[in-house]
C-alpha cells in the first residue's frame, strides 16, 4: 500500500501542483475565513479548534505572502485577526474584509475555509458568479450527521471545479469518495442530468510545529518524580479527550496493558493526560483500572498548559493511541508524539495509518462490523432517533481492537530500548519531512495556486450571478413573503410629518434594538430623515435622500419605521 507521501505526490501531480514552491504572488495566498470559534482554543478545547490554532500559527511562520488576509463576518473578528497577525509577523501588512463582500480579496483568489462544510460559501460567492474566487475547506471529524449532510449541500450548491476540500488523510478521501459516489448517483437518477465535476479532494495532512514537541529530560524527570515513578520504571502515555464515546474504550487497552507487563521486571506506568468529557468518562477511565490491571500504576493529568504536556511526553518511553471510534479521522496526538521522539503504538485505523508507518511504531489490528450489523444504527442516528454520543457509542461497542496484540507490543517495548530508540528517531524523522507545517503549508498553497489557474480559466460567462433578490436558499424576505402584507411600499409616495405624543429618541429607547446587537438602521440616520421631512410640507423619499446624503432605499426603510409608529403619514404619490 502506498504511504502518506506517496498519496500526497500523487494528488500533486494530478492537479498539476508540483513545481511551483518558488513563487509566492497572490494566486498563492488565500484569505482566511476567520472566526475565533474556529481557531481559539480558549473557547473550549477540542480537536478542530486545537487543529485551527495550530494551522494559523503554521500558516503565519511559514507561508510566502505579500499580506495576511482574512475575511469576517464584523470588526471584532476583525479585531483579533489583526492582533494575532501582529503577534505572530510584526509589523507585516494584515488586510481585513467584510463577508458580505468577499469579492474584494482580489487580487487573491481563494478562501480558506476550516471544515467540509463550505456550501453556505458557494451561495454567498454565487452574487458575484462563481468565478469570483475558489473555496477551500478542509476535513475534521467526517462522522456528524451536520458534515455527512454537508457533503450532500455542498453538491446541490453552485460548487466549482475550481473548489476544493482538503481531505487529512487517504481513509478520509476513500470515505468521502463514497458518499460523493452515493450523491451523485441518487442526482443522476433522479434528475437524469449530467452533474458538474466534484470539488478537488487532495490529501493533504494536518500538520504540527515539530520544534514545540522537542523532548526536555530535566521536565520529564520532574514529573516522574512528581509521580512517584522511578528511573527505571516504563511509561506508557496517552494524551486525549478522555471520552469512552469520542475516542476509545480504555477496558481493553487496561487488559492489555496487565498481559503486556507481567514478568517483564519492570513497573508500567500509564499516564492519561487530557480532560474527561464528563463524569461518566471519569468513572469509565478511572474506576476499573485497579481491578484490570493491578499491576499498572494509573496516573491522570489533566490538559493544563502546552509546557505540562511536553513534560508528559518527555517522560514517557511510549505512546498509545488505541483509537476505535469513527470521530476521529486523522489523529494529530501521534503525530506531536513522533515529533517528540516517542515510539508509537496505535490502533489500525482510518487516517493513523498514514501518520504511524512500520518504522515510526507498530500498528494494532482492529476488526470492524459489516454492513448489516450497524445500519439501522445509522438510521436511528440519521432519524434523529438516537444522539450523535448514542451513535458513537454503539459502533464502538462492535469495533474490537486486538488485545494480544496489544499486549506483544507494548511488552516488546518495555522490555527492547533498541526497539524503542529505533522507532523513536524513525518517528521524529517522519514527523519533520511529512508532518511539519514548514512541508504542508506550502502544500496548501501550491493547492490554492492551482484552485487559482483553473478558476482563471474558466468562462465568467457560464457562471453569471444570481441575483440577490433570487439566491435560492435564501431570498429575499420581500420576494419570499411578498403576499404577507397587504402591499409594498409605493415606489411614489409623499410623506407628511405628524410627529407623535412620544418623542423619537424616547420611542427607540423603549424599542431596545441595541439588546439585539443588530439595527436595521442608525438611530441618528433614523433621525436626520425625521429631521428632513419635518422641514418640509411633504416630501418624497428621492427629496430626502437628496437633503441628507442617504440613499432612497435607507431612508424609505427610515420612513417604514416612522410609519410603524404613526409618526408620519401618507400624503399622496
Amino acid at each position: 500500500m502506498a504511504g502518506l507521501a506517496d498519496a500526497v505526490a500523487l494528488d500533486a501531480e494530478a492537479d498539476g501542483m508540483t513545481g511551483r514552491a518558488g513563487m509566492r504572488g497572490p494566486e498563492h495566498n488565500a484569505a482566511i475565513w476567520y472566526a475565533p470559534d474556529g481557531y481559539d482554543p480558549g473557547k473550549g478545547v477540542n480537536g478542530r479548534r486545537m487543529a485551527g490554532d495550530s494551522f494559523l500559527r503554521g500558516w503565519f511562520r511559514h507561508a510566502e505572502v505579500a499580506e495576511w488576509l482574512a475575511v469576517t463576518h464584523g470588526p471584532g473578528d476583525a479585531r483579533a485577526f489583526e492582533t494575532l497577525a501582529e503577534k505572530m509577523r510584526p509589523g507585516a501588512p494584515v488586510r481585513v474584509e467584510r463577508l458580505e463582500n468577499a469579492r474584494t480579496i482580489a487580487p487573491v483568489g481563494t478562501m480558506f475555509f476550516s471544515g467540509p462544510n463550505f456550501a453556505g460559501e458557494t451561495w454567498r460567492r454565487a452574487l458575484w458568479g462563481d468565478t469570483a474566487y475558489a473555496i477551500c475547506g478542509i476535513t475534521h471529524t467526517i462522522s456528524t450527521k451536520a458534515v455527512m449532510e454537508g457533503a450532500w449541500h455542498l453538491r446541490a450548491s453552485p460548487q466549482a471545479e475550481w473548489d476544493a476540500v482538503i481531505c487529512t488523510s487517504r481513509a478520509v478521501k476513500a470515505a468521502l469518495e463514497t458518499q460523493l459516489e452515493m450523491i451523485d448517483s441518487f442526482l443522476a437518477g433522479r434528475f437524469g442530468t449530467t452533474l458538474p465535476p466534484r470539488p478537488k479532494m487532495p490529501v493533504i495532512p494536518l500538520g504540527v510545529d515539530c520544534d514545540a514537541f522537542i523532548p526536555d529530560p530535566a521536565a520529564g524527570a520532574a514529573l516522574r518524580e512528581e509521580l512517584g515513578i522511578g528511573t527505571e520504571d516504563s511509561v506508557a502515555l496517552v494524551v486525549a479527550r478522555l471520552s469512552p464515546h469520542e475516542k476509545f474504550d480504555p477496558l481493553p487497552v487496561y487488559l492489555a496493558l496487565q498481559k503486556a507487563q507481567a514478568g517483564t521486571g519492570r513497573r508500567l506506568h500509564l499516564i492519561l493526560y487530557g480532560d474527561f468529557a464528563d463524569n461518566y468518562g471519569r468513572r469509565i477511565f478511572l474506576e476499573p483500572a485497579a481491578e484490570l490491571m493491578p499491576d499498572v500504576t494509573l496516573h491522570h493529568l489533566p490538559h493544563q498548559s502546552a509546557e505540562r504536556r511536553l513534560s508528559a511526553l518527555s517522560a514517557a518511553e511510549m505512546f498509545l493511541f488505541p483509537i476505535d471510534n469513527v470521530q476521529e479521522s486523522f489523529g494529530i496526538a501521534p503525530v506531536e508524539a513522533m515529533a517528540a521522539g516517542l515510539p508509537i503504538i496505535a490502533s489500525d485505523w482510518d487516517g493513523i495509518r498514514d501518520t504511524v508507518d512500520g518504522g515510526a511504531g507498530i500498528r494494532i489490528p482492529v476488526t470492524g462490523p459489516r454492513v448489516e450489523h450497524v445500519t439501522a444504527t445509522g438510521l436511528r442516528y440519521h432519524g434523529g432517533t438516537d444522539n450523535y454520543i448514542q451513535y458513537l457509542s454503539q459502533l464502538s461497542a462492535v469495533t474490537a481492537i486486538d488485545v494480544g496484540r496489544m499486549a506483544e507490543a507494548v511488552r516488546a517495548l518495555i522490555t527492547q530500548p533498541d526497539l524503542r530508540a529505533q522507532l523513536g528517531a524513525a518517528g521524529r524523522a517522519r514527523a519533520r519531512s511529512l508532518f511539519d507545517w514548514g512541508v504542508v503549508v506550502p502544500a496548501m498553497q501550491d493547492l490554492f495556486a492551482e484552485l487559482d489557474a483553473i478558476r482563471r480559466a474558466a468562462d465568467p460567462a457560464r457562471h453569471p450571478p444570481i441575483p440577490a433578490a433570487h439566491l435560492p436558499v435564501g431570498p429575499s424576505p420581500a420576494t419570499f413573503f411578498a403576499g404577507f402584507p397587504t402591499r409594498a411600499l409605493p415606489r411614489q409616495m409623499v410623506y407628511l410629518w405628524r410627529g407623535g405624543d412620544v418623542s423619537l429618541a424616547r420611542l427607540w429607547d423603549l424599542r431596545d434594538y441595541a439588546t439585539t446587537r443588530r439595527v436595521f438602521e442608525m438611530p441618528q440616520d433614523v433621525a436626520a430623515v425625521a429631521e428632513a421631512l419635518a422641514a418640509r410640507n411633504g416630501a418624497t423619499a428621492a427629496e430626502i435622500a437628496e437633503a441628507t446624503g442617504l440613499s432612497v432605499a435607507r431612508v424609505e426603510r427610515c420612513l417604514l419605521w416612522l410609519m410603524k409608529y404613526a409618526m408620519i403619514e401618507e400624503g399622496g404619490g
